[in-house]
């Protein structure tokens, strides 16, 4: 199954976050299809981009939101 949740990167207390799909079996950090967006929770605008048709595509296929991912689309009014 393929889910469309985030990798964590970036430097000690210092996180940045990509929006991936990938197979659900992968561990966090590991393989992923396809790179979706990026989030950086300490800057002023977090979400620095959000490739909405890709998410919309892997949708179409079957895959399936983190709850992480599809709380921080909601909150800064990304429509799916």
């Amino acid at each position: 199954m393929v889910k469309i949740r985030m990798a964590r990167g970036g430097r000690k207390n210092r996180p940045v976050y990509t929006i991936v799909a990938t197979n659900s079996r992968s561990p966090r950090d590991g393989q992923f299809l396809e790179k979706l967006g990026q989030y950086d929770p300490k800057a002023t605008e977090a979400i620095k981009f959000v490739n909405v048709e890709g998410i919309k595509s892997w949708l179409s296929k079957g895959a399936q939101l983190s709850d992480t991912v599809r709380t921080l689309l909601k909150n800064n009014n990304i429509k799916l």
